[in-house]
């Protein structure tokens, strides 16, 4: 997918996994990602490994919540490092790497200094409920810029493709009982607790929710903020990314308002997750059903076992897409910069990278808007935001279009379709996304796909959607 050295790319991969056991050695506290060489008899193999060198099994990493039977993926802590002691290939080991830390795109505040942030605030404040297929957020939302670039209304009303299939947005978590997605939302999980739902709410305690209540922003290293007393609360390191599921969810829903959004939690209110909980997030997703996976999230460094599941959940025919990340670089970010992923940049309403937005024809796919985008925010709320994250989602929603026409849309399909894009530099890849273009060509290689249901008020030279009563 992406153009580039694939060659020594290619030949980087092999070199690394020659050497992952012996080049990621963890240390005594730390926590391990085990690859046991026997499914059948992993779990006894671990256990007698941990029995004999004094470590712990924390947990399976290769089953979903709920099921039970044979792994070969755990996750351990206190693992020793190899030595003349402990050989890994002797012990039944495969590979070993350690439970590194992604986080979910951070910025830096003056980003938004630069843009039209009062146009942008202003443009907030309209509030009028509105009716969009099924849900009711409010005007500003649909009305924004973003929507109008990459043609949101044309899609939807003059070639009739809304969405299908579920998203699994991989974050924060999403504000369950948030009007405009509530209708929308499937039943997801809390990796960071092990239980089910995977509400953002969760990480807020209840004074903080009095404060936030009323509230129409967030805090400044995530958002435009409308109410310093949130800021306040949130500028805490216990909440400064708490609202970023819930965002990343409402960039879905804009652009393929008929699809499913699956919530998994895999990152706390700090915008920090571990490499076990977005491989179980992976695997959750695709054994209940997920057709796209949005990963608004980042690390500097590869994973094995990640794309191991990525692998697995592509040729199960999900279709991933993942935020280039936001260090203003020319540097591969994972898991965008995988192969089967689709990397995905973002734009200014000019069609110009955004100063934040990381690039390179090996790491970007296609780019889409990302700066004082409106989207959901919890408690009923909106706000406005910028970075890849929420570029990112606007193109999952543009696959769940393309698998709303044809479920069996694989990953190569939707990534060649969404590379029907407007033309900009190569370190944009494809260029920045244009549904109607991507839509256009899958009812070419689809011509006998299902028009969507759209409501008599949708308009292909106005808007699909119509005022509250």
């Amino acid at each position: 997918m992406k153009r580039g050295s694939i060659v020594g790319a290619a030949m980087a991969m092999l070199l690394a996994a020659a050497v992952t056991p012996v080049a990621a050695v963890p240390t005594e506290t730390s926590r391990s990602i085990v690859r046991i060489k026997s499914t059948l008899v992993g779990q006894t193999v671990i256990q007698a490994i941990c029995s004999q060198f004094n470590c712990q099994v924390l947990r399976s990493l290769d089953g979903v919540p709920g099921e039970t039977g044979p792994s070969s993926l755990f996750l351990v802590r206190n693992l020793p490092a190899p030595s003349w002691l402990v050989n890994y290939d002797l012990l039944g080991i495969e590979a070993v790497e350690p439970d590194l830390l992604a986080t979910v795109a951070d910025w830096d505040e003056s980003w938004y200094s630069q843009q039209a942030t009062a146009a942008v605030l202003d443009r907030l404040q309209d509030r009028s409920p509105v009716s969009y297929f099924g849900t009711t957020p409010w005007r500003s939302y649909l009305e924004q810029p973003a929507a109008g670039i990459v043609r949101v209304s044309e899609a939807h009303c003059a070639l009739r493709a809304t969405g299908g299939g579920t998203v699994a947005v991989i974050d924060t978590g999403v504000d369950l009982s948030h009007p405009t997605l509530a209708p929308v939302l499937t039943l997801g999980y809390d990796f960071t607790r092990d239980v089910e739902g995977g509400n953002e709410r969760a990480d807020v305690d209840q004074a903080t929710a009095a404060v936030l209540d009323r509230v129409f922003g967030v805090n400044q290293a995530t958002a435009a903020v409308l109410d310093q007393a949130t800021a306040a609360v949130l500028d805490g390191g216990q909440h400064t990314h708490f609202g970023h599921g819930t965002m990343v969810a409402g960039m879905v829903h804009l652009a393929a308002p008929a699809a499913g959004i699956m919530p998994l939690k895999a990152f706390d209110s700090r915008g920090q997750g571990y490499t076990s909980d977005i491989i179980r997030s992976i695997l959750y997703a695709v054994r209940n059903g997920a057709k796209v996976l949005n990963m608004s999230f980042s690390r500097s460094t590869p994973s094995n076992e990640i794309k191991r599941a990525l692998d697995y959940a592509t040729s199960q025919g999900v279709i991933a897409v993942a935020s280039a990340g936001n260090d203003g670089e020319s540097a591969l970010r994972y898991p965008a910069a995988y192969e089967n992923v689709m990397g995905v940049a973002s734009t200014s309403n000019s069609d110009v990278r955004s100063p934040f937005s990381n690039y390179g024809a090996d790491l970007v796919w296609v780019s889409a808007p990302g700066e004082g985008v409106i989207t959901t925010y919890p408690w009923g709320s909106f706000a406005a935001v910028w970075g890849t994250s929420f570029s990112t989602p606007l193109v999952a929603g543009a696959a769940a279009l393309l698998a709303g026409l044809d479920e069996s849309a694989n990953q190569g399909q939707a990534a060649a379709l969404i590379g029907h894009a407007q033309p900009l530099t190569p370190e944009l890849g494809q260029g920045r996304l244009d549904l109607v273009q991507a839509v256009t060509a899958a009812r070419a290689l689809w011509p006998n796909a299902a028009e969507s249901l759209v409501p008599a008020t949708c308009d292909a030279y106005g808007v699909d959607w119509s005022e509250e009563p």
